[in-house]
């Protein structure tokens, strides 16, 4: 039951991240601090990503690569923030989905060695009863070896218990 209603939490998350995206591409323009910072960043990208291409495609890199203007500088890095904003919160949404699932594997484990140590001392308590059961059986069978319940009987528990008078076979099995 949880599952599906944390599955369900972290996707309502991500979605409505792509609003609050927006919303955060149409405010970097406006704010003068703000769009003076986004530029240098835009600038630094398209450098970045142009030497990139120019590289893929075996062209020379030391060129002048021109800038962007202040109006596509804005959009470019308007639409960057908004897309690191998106991929930020599906990434916190995976990583807390991957932690949950850790936390909940440690659970059962601990679990199941907690099962697996209440197994080990039942079975050393058992062990322990049996030799104690042995131990009571042999001294049984010294203290009562030498009664005599029947004609014939030899013992309590031993291999001649049941002794057959002189002259009687056991019936085989043919």
């Amino acid at each position: 039951m949880m599952l599906p209603l944390v599955k369900l939490g972290s996707l309502a998350f991500r979605t409505l991240s792509k609003p609050i995206a927006a919303r955060l591409k149409h405010n970097a323009g406006i704010h003068p601090k703000f769009r003076g910072f986004i530029i240098g960043i835009a600038q630094a990208n398209h450098r970045f990503t142009t030497n990139m291409q120019r590289r893929l495609y075996g062209r020379a890199t030391d060129i002048h690569i021109r800038p962007l203007n202040e109006e596509r500088a804005i959009q470019a890095a308007a639409d960057l923030l908004g897309e690191l904003f998106v991929f930020s919160v599906a990434g916190a949404a995976i990583i807390y989905e991957v932690q949950r699932s850790a936390r909940s594997e440690a659970r059962k484990e601990e679990v199941r060695k907690q099962e697996m140590e209440a197994i080990k001392k039942r079975e050393e308590q058992l062990a322990i009863e049996v030799q104690l059961m042995k131990q009571k059986i042999s001294e049984m069978e010294r203290k009562y070896s030498k009664w005599t319940l029947l004609p014939g009987f030899r013992g309590f528990g031993t291999a001649q218990a049941a002794a057959q008078p002189a002259g009687t076979q056991q019936p085989t099995a043919a």
